[in-house]
């Protein structure tokens, strides 16, 4: 059986979803190892673990700047062709820095090629999610994302050990195993067909940024804010208890195997979930979020990143169901990248407080804004309910009814 055909075999619509998920789960490899590679990195040219550091942040800023523009470029390709350019350019752009830590290219460099690695983040990522709709069934769309956000967590496990094991031999080593795992993507992406003829695709000049897509990348960009707080704030919570710094898995595990249990969940479930459920869900994060901010013991702490573990997965995946009803379907790569970059956008606010503000401090803001978006959630249901009410009061009136 041909990796390139995605019509071969008994049943070529579970082979293509098995393909997406594998797709799914090694395109965001680089980035779950690249702070400990670009660390290495940084070190093993005689400086500071600050300039690891400092290749992530460029490339989670080029990642921001570059998902719109680039998926719009990429209209008029197959999503499939588009996908595979852009994890060409990121692969070359890691080369480039393994070869350039090689022969000890200056930081400022490195840098600079760390953001051109993630210029592309945000398109592929939306251009990927994207083509699950052109072969998954509705029916089975939440399996297919539960099982995506499953293996999602295991990559952001596994990445970073697989970095630092090839790492401590040579920091290239690293770096080259994220070339090469994050370019598999464009071997297992299945093949769809050509992109849509251009006076098939509708010249609307709108606006995505509507007030509930809008609601929904807030929730979003919460959401990964309050993850990021916990995982990037994870050694000074070990800190603050009076734990080495290496305990601060104490943190992280939990909430990964927390996620993991959460996709599980999901996929199980394969179920689209209430109004009620979601909001419950996001109940949860802010509790989670409101017990780690709270600093009372290390078991409210490690409850509370449990708890943030546990919905993760259900509202990432309800996230992009119904971003998923809201795009017009030409303009789905647009979204969902800009889905991708408003989680980015958390987890740099995220980074941003922590490094600004004192840990308790930062993770009460981060508290309050996953507060504000669960009320924006909760408020534009009340005023949903309230205007379907108006129209069936109108509808009974008129003799409609």
């Amino acid at each position: 059986m041909m990796i390139g055909d995605p019509g071969s075999g008994p049943n070529p619509g579970r082979w293509r979803l098995v393909r997406w998920a594998a797709s799914s789960a090694t395109l965001g490899f680089p980035q779950a190892a690249a702070p400990v590679a670009f660390a290495l990195l940084a070190v093993g040219l005689g400086g500071a673990a600050s300039g690891g550091a400092a290749m992530i942040l460029a490339m989670t800023l080029a990642q921001v700047a570059g998902a719109l523009p680039l998926t719009r470029l990429g209209r008029a390709l197959p999503m499939a062709t588009f996908l595979k350019l852009l994890l060409a350019a990121r692969t070359a752009a890691l080369v480039a820095i393994a070869l350039g830590a090689a022969f000890g290219l200056s930081l400022p460099w490195l840098i600079a090629l760390a953001a051109a690695a993630g210029l592309v983040n945000g398109a592929a990522a939306g251009t990927l999610r994207a083509v699950l709709n052109q072969f998954a069934p509705v029916s089975g769309m939440s399996r297919a994302l539960g099982i995506a956000a499953t293996l999602n967590e295991l990559t952001f496990v596994a990445a970073p050990v697989m970095a630092s094991g090839l790492g401590s031999i040579s920091p290239v080593f690293g770096i080259v195993a994220m070339a090469a795992v994050g370019a598999l993507p464009a071997l297992l992406i299945p093949n769809l067909g050509p992109a849509a003829a251009p006076e098939e695709i509708p010249r609307e000049r709108t606006s995505i940024l509507s007030p509930p897509i809008l609601l929904w990348l807030a929730c979003t960009m919460a959401g990964g804010a309050t993850v990021a707080a916990v995982e990037i704030g994870a050694v000074a919570l070990a800190l603050a208890f009076g734990y080495e710094p290496a305990l601060a898995i104490l943190f992280t595990v939990p909430l990964c195997l927390a996620s993991v249990a959460g996709g599980i969940w999901v996929s199980v479930r394969n179920r689209r979930p209430s109004r009620r459920t979601v909001m419950a869900q996001l109940v949860v994060m802010c509790a989670g979020s409101a017990l780690a901010a709270a600093g009372l013991s290390v078991a409210a702490t490690l409850a509370g990143a449990v708890l943030i573990g546990l919905v993760l997965a259900p509202l990432a995946t309800h996230y992009s169901l119904i971003l998923d009803t809201l795009a017009p379907p030409h303009r789905r790569p647009e979204v969902f990248a800009l889905m991708r970059t408003a989680n980015a956008c958390g987890v740099i606010l995220a980074s941003a407080l922590l490094t600004a503000v004192s840990l308790p401090t930062a993770l009460l803001a981060i508290t309050g804004v996953m507060v504000a978006a669960t009320v924006a959630v909760g408020v534009a249901g009340v005023r949903g309910r309230d205007r379907s009410a108006t129209r069936m009061g109108v509808s009974g009136k008129s003799g409609d009814d």
